[in-house]
């Protein structure tokens, strides 16, 4: 799949989402206020908080070629980081970008803007984050505006200053302050859908008390002043969790504005476990998730969640970033919920100390040239979609997805692959146990043999059971009566069966595991669109 891929699907998506300002929501949804219509959001990160306060890469390359680089590779939003000193103390906010450059003694980068932007070398920080804003909407691109620190800064350290209402650099009345003004200043620049009220959250002074104080101030405090924007509630420990909502609603009237974000990482579980019980460790950070924050998407009282950081080293190198993602995609897709992948930029003109830096979780290469990483970006080719939609009135039927690759399951004349979900073949609903069958069809999937095809007939003998703690597994027995797993067959994306990689004869995960389960994980997503 190549750039002109993202090209025809962005056009196709912003289409839609150009005209659908402002948006509400409706229960778990985010929606065009006007038609009702569901807007999904697919964003990725840009940086604009650290120490010089300048949007990275406007020293490398023009600022239209950034923005329609971020369109180009199919993403339909930004979530666009700021930090509150900008906006509340005029010796940061009044800054010019060259005073800025020469402060921190960036010469280089002060080369490269005069080279690519000359234009922003004597505007004011501020004034260059609008324009850059008002570039993205020209772009068709929504607009999340992220308050992502206090004092600019790299984000985020338990002891840095910036973590919880009350720290050195985090005075509650300021931040407030930094909220009006900010949503003041965009009220009326195209594209801007809301405001992200703080990121990460952390640290020792953290509690719940004054998180709903503070919190319900500053989403008050922003929908007074503009009430068409979203507002985007984050949680506890560096954005991991909102369970205390299960007890104690926010308790704000926001008008159908309220949407809640988490962060989602592989950090904190080394890479030789992640290699080991890639089964077990799915499992648990997936039920992780579902016990706080996924679970405000679920019953009657729902509230959409905007999964607004999960990202991974795109050069590959990173084993649990590898194994992690395959299992949050199956999460996100069957969720269908939005997100913002962290993250675009590809380096950082000064970053803890270090200049030029590059940042392997960026989408576009060190210099700006190119995507880091297409394939990866081609993996997210279901999330993107639209697959539930509430105003719909078809039935659900289910596609088969398959993470590692990002494809879904397509049936053939005379075989069973793996293709671009968008021409995904449709499922009945599957019983745990039971045929696998087709979408308003009699026919089923079957399996043949080990190492052998699997196909599509009449034959409905064969019984399917998710197996492993992972739950994607899907394995059904052999006339030997062996348990046996879909996978996908690395030279031709055909899907075969054969023994279960990690998995013991009873179906339990085993202790640990040299192979990687992830060839043979598949989700049953729900759609119906």
């Amino acid at each position: 799949m190549t750039s002109k891929y993202f090209l025809i699907l962005f056009l196709q998506i912003t289409s839609h989402y150009c005209n659908s300002l402002p948006l509400s929501t409706s229960s778990r949804w985010i929606i065009d206020q006007t038609t009702g219509e569901r807007v999904k959001l697919t964003c990725v990160n840009w940086v604009s908080h650290l120490d010089p306060m300048i949007a990275e890469g406007l020293e490398k390359k023009p600022l239209k070629f950034i923005a329609s680089q971020i369109a180009e590779t199919g993403f339909n939003c930004v979530r666009f980081t700021w930090a509150t000193f900008m906006f509340t103390r005029p010796e940061f906010g009044n800054r010019t970008v060259s005073q800025s450059l020469d402060k921190f003694g960036l010469k280089d980068a002060k080369l490269g803007i005069a080279k690519n932007n000359p234009q922003f070398l004597n505007m004011n920080v501020v004034e260059v984050h609008k324009a850059v804003v008002a570039e993205l909407g020209r772009n068709n691109l929504m607009v999340v505006l992220d308050n992502h620190v206090s004092q600019p800064q790299w984000c985020c350290g338990g002891d840095d200053g910036n973590g919880f209402f009350g720290d050195s650099t985090f005075d509650p009345n300021e931040w407030l302050l930094g909220l009006t003004t900010v949503a003041r200043v965009y009220k009326s620049i195209p594209g801007v859908v809301g405001m992200s009220m703080r990121n990460e959250l952390r640290g020792n002074r953290q509690n719940e008390e004054d998180w709903y104080t503070y919190m319900q101030k500053g989403a008050v405090v922003i929908h007074r002043e503009n009430p068409d924007f979203l507002i985007i509630v984050s949680g506890l420990s560096y954005d991991t969790f909102l369970g205390f909502l299960k007890t104690k609603p926010f308790g704000v009237n926001l008008d159908n504005k309220l949407v809640y974000e988490a962060h989602w990482y592989s950090f904190g579980t080394p890479a030789d476990k992640w290699a080991a019980q890639s089964n077990q460790l799915c499992a648990s950070v997936t039920q992780n998730a579902q016990n706080n924050y996924l679970f405000l998407t679920r019953g009657n009282n729902s509230f959409p969640l905007f999964l607004s950081e999960f990202g991974i080293d795109q050069r590959g190198r990173n084993e649990a970033d590898n194994r992690y993602m395959s299992c949050l995609l199956a999460t996100i897709a069957e969720n269908d919920i939005d997100w913002a992948l962290w993250t675009f930029q590809g380096s950082y003109m000064l970053r803890e100390g270090k200049v030029n830096l590059e940042e392997v979780y960026g989408v576009i290469d060190f210099n700006w040239n190119r995507a880091r990483n297409s394939p990866f970006l081609e993996r997210l080719q279901l999330i993107r979609q639209t697959n539930q939609d509430p105003k719909s009135t078809r039935p659900t039927n289910y596609v088969m997805y398959h993470p590692l690759s990002g494809e879904c399951v397509q049936i053939g004349k005379t075989n069973v692959f793996l293709a671009n979900c968008k021409t995904a073949t449709r499922w009945d609903q599957h019983q745990d146990g039971g045929p696998i069958k087709l979408a308003g069809n009699a026919q089923c999937l079957g399996l043949v043999g080990d190492g052998v095809a699997a196909r599509v007939s009449n034959d409905c003998s064969s019984k399917w059971k998710f197996v492993s703690s992972s739950g994607l597994h899907l394995a059904a027995l052999n006339g030997q009566g062996k348990y046996l797993c879909l996978e996908k067959n690395v030279a031709d994306s055909t899907l075969v069966t054969r023994k279960c990689l990690c998995v013991g004869d009873n179906l339990s995960d085993v202790p640990s595991c040299a192979d990687n389960p992830e060839i043979q994980w598949f989700k049953l997503v729900p759609t119906n669109v």
